[in-house]
């Protein structure tokens, strides 16, 4: 790194002498001394992120875990360096989670208790308020082949990312059950999970929430184990959130580090300023204000990516009162074109932004070709041609009839969309109340509002598709109830097939086309600017760990 860097003051992150005392050599792909700075605005809280699945564990996860692929814009991609997935019958349905030969950073194999315990965590064994154990087939394990076959009650459309290890089944079975060998841990875990011994699992259940948080003070050891590229170098996190990580000398994946050490240190008040001085590499939210000093960072050739964060700019539409009619919402979003209210609200940087027709798929995804083109969203919401003054009549709504328009007044890009929309919603005959609010959330909780410009999460997977566009869905916004989407969103989890995912895909998409409910607008941005001398920097779009899931490719340039 140049020589006027600063260096991070990490006081709290000492590495741990019991662990580089022994150490094996790095890997050969490692080039010693070199060293990469990130600003992070994340915090670390725990080394299980499958419990604690906050933004700050989840980056750490995505350099300390191994795993068997990861989902990337809604599509599977296997690593099959950590082991294969495949289905061993389709009725029932059974799949087979076989590990290749990963190990922990002490050492200790992964094996049939490691995917067996992270098998129970995700079918609930371990929720903190969990009463009993859940009603399902017990895998059977096979420990000399080091796999799993799991079977499902029926299909499951995630069926190769169900199964991942989230924690070392050995330093479990320490923490809940007191066994010191990390073997006969193992065997405890095993034996506990195919009998169901309810002593034990409760004590398991403490362990898995509670037993890898991340306190003040010393970390013990063995909670900074990895199975992924990098090992946590620290006690733990400093007073300011800071974090080190080095190579794992254990990792057997296919990329191995090239970086001999990742700091993750908070970006300070000015994060643009810190780029090619204190930090390597920076995420910022793309605003006006710092507009020109991005553009200046990208003339003089630091490396500027642009990707989604997650979530999706939208107008949603409750349909009661004032929109009750589906001829009156669908007049009323034919009155303010998505594009218009994406411009008005991007202003300088519109190009930053991704259009998009669909509610519940990833832009420029493989999904989201089929959705778009199946789901009638140009005919029907993205038509040119409509006439919503007459659409307004005919729903028996006379000009001048009062829509309250919800929105976060601290939004730059809501605040923009808002004004267009009021201004273009005028000339169709609609009135538009300034609704906004300070606190959106309390603001939608209220459920006073007839309209709302905000931000949604992009679903994932048919879980959380469902939350959001199911009848009774937890994270439904609209309230719209609709049996037969229900009845597609149900087919969709148990949809193994991805091609006919997509499809069904595009049909639950139709319905809320049909609807009428809700205008996708555009992904939100997230800008993410590295220093000249980092390379192979790989940003992922998404909320999870879109940084942090490649670093083992990173390489600082002499």
């Amino acid at each position: 790194m140049r020589g006027r860097r600063r260096v991070a003051a990490l006081t709290a992150l000492a590495l741990a002498a019991g662990l580089t005392a022994c150490a094996p050599a790095m890997p050969e792909s490692v080039i010693p001394g070199t060293k990469v700075v990130v600003g992070w605005t994340g915090s670390l809280t725990s080394t299980n992120a499958a419990a604690s699945p906050t933004s700050g564990n989840t980056d750490i996860a995505a350099l300390t875990r191994a795993r068997f692929g990861d989902v990337i814009d809604g599509d599977f991609v296997a690593d099959e360096s950590f082991g294969t997935v495949t289905i061993l019958e389709e009725e029932p349905f059974t799949v087979r989670y076989d590990l290749a030969e990963p190990a922990w950073s002490d050492s200790i194999p992964l094996d049939a208790a490691d995917l067996l315990l992270g098998w129970a965590g995700a079918a609930g064994y371990f929720l903190p308020d969990k009463a009993s154990v859940p009603d399902v087939p017990i895998p059977v394990a096979d420990e000399f082949a080091r796999s799993i076959d799991v079977t499902y009650a029926q299909p499951v459309s995630d069926w190769q990312s169900f199964v991942t290890v989230p924690v070392p089944a050995h330093v479990l079975g320490e923490h809940a059950l007191g066994i010191d060998d990390p073997m006969e841990a193992k065997q405890a875990i095993l034996t506990a999970i195919r009998t169901g011994d309810d002593s034990a699992l409760e004590k398991m259940r403490t362990a898995w929430n509670e037993g890898f948080e991340i306190g003040e003070g010393a970390v013990a050891s063995e909670l900074l184990l990895s199975s992924g590229p990098f090992v946590l170098a620290a006690d733990g996190a400093d007073a300011d959130g800071a974090v080190a990580l080095v190579p794992n000398s254990e990792f057997r994946g296919a990329v191995t580090p090239q970086v001999a050490r990742i700091e993750l240190t908070p970006p300070g008040e000015d994060p643009l300023a810190a780029v090619g001085e204190q930090v390597d590499a920076v995420q910022v939210r793309p605003v006006a204000a710092n507009r020109d000093a991005i553009r200046e960072l990208e003339r003089k050739d630091f490396t500027v990516q642009t990707t989604n964060d997650g979530t999706l700019w939208s107008m949603l539409l409750r349909p009661n009162g004032v929109f009750s009619d589906v001829r009156a919402r669908t007049s009323f979003m034919h009155s303010a074109p998505a594009r218009d209210l994406m411009d008005a609200g991007a202003g300088v940087w519109t190009t930053a932004y991704a259009p998009s027709t669909s509610m519940t798929a990833i832009p420029n995804s493989r999904a989201y070709d089929i959705v778009n083109e199946d789901s009638g969203f140009a005919q029907t919401l993205g038509a040119t041609d409509a006439d919503p003054v007459a659409e307004r009549a005919a729903a028996g709504l006379p000009s001048g009839t009062r829509v309250c328009v919800l929105y976060d007044r601290g939004s730059e890009f809501a605040r923009g969309a808002f004004s267009a929309l009021r201004t273009a919603a005028g000339e169709a005959g609609w009135r538009v109340a300034d609704c906004g609010s300070d606190d959106l959330q309390a603001a939608l909780e209220k459920r006073d509002w007839d309209a709302v410009i905000m931000r949604v999460p992009i679903p994932q997977s048919p879980a959380d598709i469902a939350a959001q566009w199911s009848t009774g869905g937890a994270a439904s916004i609209t309230g719209q109830t609709d049996p037969a989407r229900d009845e597609l969103i149900a087919q969709l989890a148990q949809t193994t097939d991805v091609y006919e995912a997509r499809e069904i895909h595009a049909q639950i998409e139709a319905t809320i086309v049909r609807a009428a409910v809700a205008l996708p607008i555009a992904a939100n941005p997230v800008v993410t600017i590295t220093d000249r001398n980092l390379s192979g920097v790989s940003v992922r779009g998404g909320a999870t760990a879109p940084l942090m899931s490649d670093a083992a490719q990173w390489a600082v340039v002499p």
